[in-house]
């Protein structure tokens, strides 16, 4: 279940179901953990294409993510229940400044960000042997379905999933996710194919159902293969492979390929026609990493996917997915592990893509690229362990269509174990 609740409301409520369930069962406590994560964004786009509709999107909030995890009651079936409560608090915005994807915002004009919104899951599960059934709220991280955690508060969903490792090196996931609540809002609603940009999709409906089916296996250390179905009643279905193998070359090097193949089909209420290959390979020597990428798209339509969730793609970044009708494109990237030079806990990244040969309605050709560079660092002991900081830079420019943007994130966290 997940229930929108009053500021004041959101983190108590959670608080006092952790101390009942400490009642159930002690072998059901023993194993529990509890985490509050403090989240403060702050989020600045700036649109700098002619005419655009609003010149930027500036926005500062404050996040709160209390998670509760039980352990397994004894007996055949273990029996358990998790939680997480939500709350965002505006510190700014305003209306010609307001839709970053922190705060909700208004339907009706000013469209002003709300002060406040939180939300409260409830999850209840249970285990037999290796397999964990779990109903209610939930946070995906599958191939067909990637919950978004790009902004101050989580991506939920409300459905069943079942998560199976009984034989070595297999796993198996199935269920149904009937309701997504998006990173921006406390409601619950039904879920949608991801439309609009140069993406061709038309959808004429909304969808109470995803059906998912997946098979992973792990050949050994260095090979792992999946397959993972995903069905958008009335949308879309899907289908994905993909092939991870790591070949250690010296006891510091070692070249990690990542390929993925998707195919959708329409599922009587859109036209999605498309075919997904990708492409990443990443050389890594010392503290240092490399990587190349290709994707391509084809069919009639861009690549589909839910509404408001992450896209299983190896050139799915920071603002873009490269996923336009006909798109193909490339990317270079760099990381370093500043762990390597006696800094552990900093870290660099910077990557651009490019992409071309996109359909447009109008007959033109689009074109684009991206420029992004993360740096982070996150305290490893003292008083402030865990203290995280993180700024986010990208740079987006197009041809014929799209906006053309740049944006930076600053975003603190802080991480606290409370059991």
């Amino acid at each position: 279940m997940s229930y929108p609740l009053s500021p004041a409301f959101a983190l108590a409520a959670l608080g006092t179901g952790l101390g009942l369930a400490g009642q159930a069962h002690a072998d059901f406590v023993k194993d529990s953990k509890a985490t509050l994560e403090l989240r403060n964004f702050y989020f600045n786009r700036d649109f700098r294409q002619d005419n655009a509709a609003q010149s930027k999107q500036d926005e500062w909030a404050q996040g709160f993510l209390l998670r509760y995890e039980s352990g397994y009651t004894d007996g055949t079936v273990g029996v358990g229940v998790d939680a997480i409560g939500l709350l965002g608090l505006k510190l700014d915005s305003s209306p010609d400044r307001a839709g970053s994807g922190l705060l909700p915002r208004g339907r009706s004009a000013p469209r002003e960000a709300a002060d406040d919104y939180s939300e409260l899951g409830l999850t209840a599960k249970l285990k037999v042997s290796k397999s964990v059934l779990k109903v209610g709220t939930l946070l995906p991280k599958l191939p067909t379905t990637l919950a978004n955690d790009s902004r101050l508060l989580p991506q939920t969903f409300q459905g069943a999933h079942l998560n199976s490792t009984e034989y070595a090196g297999l796993t198996v996931d199935a269920g149904r996710f009937t309701q997504v609540s998006l990173r921006d809002s406390a409601n619950s609603e039904d879920m949608t194919v991801t439309t609009g940009s140069a993406r061709g999709i038309v959808a004429s409906t909304t969808s109470d159902e995803f059906d998912f089916a997946g098979l992973s296996y792990k050949w050994n250390d260095q090979l792992t293969t999946g397959y993972n179905y995903g069905k958008l009643d009335n949308l879309y279905d899907q289908h994905l492979v993909n092939l991870t193998h790591v070949l250690a070359i010296t006891a510091n090097q070692a070249l990690k390929t990542d390929l993925r193949y998707g195919r959708s089909d329409d599922d009587g209420r859109s036209n999605v026609d498309n075919r997904a290959l990708g492409a990443l390979f990443t050389y890594s020597l010392g503290g240092h990493a490399f990587g190349v990428g290709y994707q391509k798209m084809s069919g009639d339509t861009g690549f589909a996917y839910i509404g408001g969730t992450d896209a299983f793609l190896v050139n799915f970044v920071q603002i873009g997915d490269f996923a336009n009708a006909d798109e193909r494109s490339w990317q270079a990237r760099y990381d370093y592990n500043f762990a390597a030079l006696g800094v552990p806990g900093l870290t660099f990244m910077t990557r651009y893509l490019r992409g071309d040969n996109i359909t447009l309605a109008s007959g033109n050709e689009g074109k684009e690229w991206e420029r992004n560079t993360d740096i982070g660092y996150v305290v490893q002991d003292g008083p402030l362990k865990n203290l995280g900081v993180k700024w986010r830079n990208a740079t987006v420019r197009s041809t014929n269509f799209g906006n053309d943007l740049d944006e930076n994130r600053l975003i603190l966290s802080y991480s606290l174990a409370l059991w």
